[in-house]
């Protein structure tokens, strides 16, 4: 049989009675912590089951030799995730950077709002917010120098 399709089979299989199967127990049934107990060992149980099955499928013997055949399949795949990365980095960072700023700058501009003499101590909080997203334009810019 096909390495890929055991594995394939495998994974199917743990969804089903990993996920399916037990939420279609819990919520046929009357709800308490009881029942609620019984689903979740028994999702922990298949799911932990069916991966480590579908490891031992992966690193089988026939599965690594036919891996040496794939290496330079795996570049390209390398070189993709590399780009994905730099955008993730970059664009969460700046996400988070965002929504720093947006606390600390209200919370800066009612700070000043009272009291003038606090602008200085306000503007290096508001800049330590921004800071993050420097941050991560940083990283991306690593992350793009490796590729």
């Amino acid at each position: 049989m096909n390495i890929e399709l055991m594995i394939k089979t495998t994974m199917v299989a743990t969804i089903l009675l990993g996920f399916v199967f037990p939420a279609a127990y819990f919520f046929k049934g009357e709800r308490n912590k009881k029942r609620y107990k019984k689903t979740l060992a028994a999702n922990v149980l298949t799911v932990a089951t069916g991966f480590i099955i579908s490891l031992i499928f992966a690193y089988s013997p026939e599965t690594v030799f036919a891996a040496s055949e794939t290496a330079a399949a795996a570049d390209g795949l390398a070189t993709g995730l590399g780009y994905i990365a730099a955008a993730l980095a970059t664009g969460l960072s700046g996400i988070g950077g965002g929504v720093a700023v947006a606390s600390a700058a209200s919370a800066a501009l009612g700070a000043i709002s009272e009291d003038d003499s606090i602008f200085g101590r306000s503007l290096i909080f508001v800049g330590l917010a921004e800071g993050i997203a420097l941050y991560g334009l940083i990283i991306s810019f690593m992350i793009l120098g490796r590729l």
